[in-house]
């Protein structure tokens, strides 16, 4: 648990480093409020920026861009049942863009462990709190850092007493059950859903680095990682830690949707590394192997790359794109190996 007093500025390095459990896309879903009178709960986990319009108004008085609950005139407090995809957690960003005069001055976030359904919201037994009582102000981001590194599938989101909040974004690493996972079979190690997640890069000024391992195709051109252009000598590059160490076979780079702005090749590098390298690692870390020397790209596809060379294990691969432009996503197939630890 963590004690969190006031906002904290700039974003901390766990928003970047982790990705955030409470999308939809990835099975997150708002189940239960105890109120959502003036502002719908679902809109606590929408992926995109909150909004506002001075002008807009419906049946129940402003129009507003998050989960907003009525003004509380008995004991008590407010609170959404949130269920994310499954996973450790490392960071909440507790976002009350537009909420001036009625955000909560207070939030505590409880989370629960539960494969087999959804638990009760009421019944304070089978909830942890996660973190101690967050101070809140309005308009603003408030990011608390989580030391538990504990299984949660559900959240538990209080908020004293009522009041609105824009978005809640939970950042962590999702959950893979390896235990039951044959290491003879191929797996993309790289996965989102396998655990993977995207550590570092040099640009993404279009687009995130994590949408790359998103699951299924890309949606549009923001939904992959793209750079700006570049107007100078060198190459863009993304680190990724893969979901379990292992031997990688073949990579599917896909420029699906880049037409006029796909790289014009790329090459691939695999290495060991441990957790304490993580907040350092660059390409210029010693350890990186060629597992892919440069290949040509084109518009608008998927290449597969049936032979990669092996290098033997590794738990972080290195994506270098010449010079720059957009990958909408990367997979990398491979066999893990049972004798390095999953990452948490």
């Amino acid at each position: 648990m963590v004690s969190a007093v006031g906002p904290i500025s700039p974003a901390p390095s766990f928003t970047q480093r982790f990705v955030n459990l409470a999308l939809t896309r990835l099975g997150a879903e708002v189940l239960s409020a105890s109120d959502e009178f003036f502002a719908s709960r679902d809109r606590l986990i929408e992926p995109q920026a909150p909004v506002f319009y001075p002008d807009a108004y419906d049946d129940h008085g402003k129009w507003m861009d998050g989960w907003e609950s009525r003004r509380r005139r008995e004991g008590g407090h407010d609170w959404c049942l949130i269920k994310i995809c499954p996973g450790t957690i490392h960071g909440f960003d507790i976002d009350t863009s537009f909420f001036t005069g009625n955000y909560p001055p207070g939030a505590r976030i409880d989370g629960c462990m539960n494969f087999d359904g959804d638990p009760d919201p009421l019944d304070d037994s089978q909830w942890t709190p996660l973190t101690e009582m967050i101070e809140l102000q309005g308009d603003s981001h408030r990011y608390v850092e989580v030391s538990d590194r504990g299984l949660w599938t559900h959240l538990r989101f209080n908020i004293f007493p009522d009041g609105g909040v824009a978005r809640l974004r939970v950042y962590g690493v999702a959950h893979r059950d390896w235990s039951c996972h044959d290491p003879a079979e191929e797996v993309d190690l790289s996965a989102l859903l396998n655990g993977g997640r995207a550590l570092a890069c040099n640009d993404m000024h279009y687009g995130h680095m994590c949408n790359l391992i998103l699951p299924d195709r890309s949606l549009n051109m923001g939904d992959g990682w793209e750079t700006r252009r570049r107007r100078e000598p060198g190459f863009d590059w993304v680190i990724l830690r893969l979901g379990h160490a292992g031997r990688l076979r073949r990579a599917i780079v896909d420029t699906q949707w880049f037409k006029g702005n796909y790289p014009a090749a790329c090459t691939l590098y695999g290495g060991v590394f441990d957790d304490a390298a993580e907040e350092t690692i660059s390409p210029d870390s010693e350890g990186w192997k060629e597992i892919l020397p440069r290949a040509a790209l084109g518009p608008d596809q998927e290449h597969e790359f049936k032979e990669l060379r092996d290098v033997g294990t590794v738990s972080h691969v290195r994506l270098d794109i010449h010079p720059d432009g957009g990958v909408a996503r990367l997979r990398l197939f491979g066999h893990r190996d049972p004798d390095f630890a999953c990452p948490r």
